[in-house]
């Protein structure tokens, strides 16, 4: 979980400096923008994945009062929200959900449970649960379940055992609340299994998530006291038959805006490929259906102006198309303390890892949305649940593509200009698909803008995309 604590200090620019620099920089020193140029092929039927309803997830905390606001369940819809997690990050590791409190937490009014409920239905989507392993029993988290499934009805198929269990103080570093006297990878595979045979007694249909580290990430392939090998391989090698998926979060941190935006491409096939082998070897026979859950992603950086608008969709498109079935950003609100606002390319940074603004001193009203809003709600011009994403290839990393084939034979194809200067004129090709010689449809997400727009523009082959900025390019067989 990311509190609401801010890791980057203001950057304060005295006045004398702004001049010295308006002095050095001269209109002769300042190199127009010039387009570059990128090719993108699309094998239309190169199937990577299909496109999950539960694909685009959020995260909401119960500390956070304006959850369930009457805006939120259209909010989410629009961007295309297929699962919202609960309770919050490691707030889950103290929060009892028959009281409604969470250990040395703030509880908002207005979170509990049932109206949690009521605003993922109203958004068309569904819950995925973290069961409290920290500071709660197998038995508390079966009698979740049941009251959900059996005297509710609500159907929550997906539930975890913890979040982030590794942060319990094993490997040093002690975020997570875990009151179990060993702290060990053995002890949470051990009590993992006990959670899932008490809440699958209750509801057979239920889905079970175990813990993982990071692939590549602290810390992943550290041995700790007690364990015979790493956190990964020991909860494996204990609980690898006894579960439906795997949990892994994804907080990329960039030495630079260009470095952030390459990091989807960089880090997600290789974690995800490992995540595989590793259900491979461990789930038995059962391998092909473990899944993997992505249940926290942002950036470091940038959180709430266009690097990360941009960065949005790339994290949660390659993670689908590296197998995962959910991504879920952290987090609807977050918030600020104000003192931390900076610029970047132009706009107001907030510091606020919120999709949304939280509505403080120093923010936008309430609800607002934020840069990577847009760029996760560009994803529904892409696609929609049950398409199918396809192969591309680029000439330069600094346009990255994606594309998806839709139930009907048409095809999508999502084009990512990375360079905050230049525009980009991307020459397209294709494989197993023939496009109408129509003008095409472009949905645009701009830099720095509020909103998402749509013209009919460009050709099936040839499209530019404006500096920093996000188009969907839909097209007719």
């Amino acid at each position: 979980m990311r509190r609401l604590v801010h890791r980057y200090g203001a950057r304060l620019v005295g006045l004398a400096a702004v001049l010295s620099l308006a002095a050095a920089v001269t209109p002769s020193a300042v190199a127009a923008p010039t387009a570059i140029s990128a090719s993108v092929s699309v094998d239309a039927g190169g199937a990577l994945a299909r496109i999950p309803a539960t694909g685009v997830g959020m995260n909401v905390a119960v500390y956070d009062g304006n959850m369930n606001h009457p805006d939120i369940p259209g909010l989410l819809k629009d961007a295309g929200t297929g699962m919202v997690r609960y309770p919050g990050g490691g707030y889950a590791d103290g929060y009892h959900w028959q009281t409604h409190t969470v250990e040395g937490g703030y509880v908002a009014p207005n979170t509990e449970f049932d109206t949690f409920m009521g605003t993922v239905r109203a958004a068309g989507a569904q819950p995925i649960i973290t069961a409290n392993y920290g500071s709660g029993t197998p038995e508390e988290a079966a009698a979740w379940v049941r009251y959900a499934n059996v005297t509710k009805g609500y159907g929550a198929k997906y539930w975890e055992i913890g979040n982030e269990v590794y942060g319990n103080g094993l490997y040093g570093a002690t975020w997570e609340t875990d009151h179990h006297a060993s702290k060990s990878a053995t002890t949470y595979a051990t009590n993992l299994v006990q959670y899932a045979t008490a809440m699958k007694a209750v509801d057979p249909s239920i889905k079970i998530g175990a813990v993982l580290t990071t692939p590549g990430a602290w810390p992943d392939g550290i041995t700790g006291a007690g364990d015979p090998m790493d956190w990964n391989h020991t909860v494996l090698s204990i609980a690898g038959s006894k579960i439906d998926f795997v949990i892994v979060h994804h907080y990329p941190i960039g030495n630079s805006q260009a470095d952030l935006l390459g990091k989807p491409q960089a880090e997600i096939p290789n974690m995800a490929a490992t995540l595989r082998s590793l259900i491979n070897q461990y789930a038995g026979t059962n391998a092909s259906n473990v899944g993997i859950a992505v249940t926290e992603a942002n950036a470091n950086a940038y959180k709430d102006t266009s690097p990360n608008g941009l960065f949005a969709p790339d994290e949660y498109l390659t993670w689908m198309e590296n197998g995962a079935f959910t991504v879920d950003w952290w987090n609807l609100h977050n918030g600020t303390d104000c003192t931390h606002v900076t610029t970047v390319e132009g706009a107001t940074d907030y510091d606020d890892g919120g999709i949304l603004s939280s509505g403080a001193s120093c923010e936008p009203p309430l609800n607002t949305p934020f840069a990577p809003y847009y760029g996760t709600r560009m994803i529904t011009t892409l696609g929609a649940p049950g398409d199918t994403l396809v192969r591309t290839a680029g000439s330069t990393s600094t346009v990255s593509a994606h594309a998806v084939r839709r139930a009907n034979g048409d095809l999508s194809v999502m084009l990512i200009n990375k360079d905050p200067v230049n525009a980009a004129t991307v020459t397209l090709s294709y494989t197993g698909f023939s496009p109408s010689a129509a003008t095409p449809t472009v949905y645009s997400y701009l830099k720095n803008a509020t909103s998402i727009g749509s013209a009919t523009t460009g050709s099936a082959t040839r499209q530019t995309v404006p500096a920093y900025s996000i188009v969907v390019v839909q097209l007719h067989r």
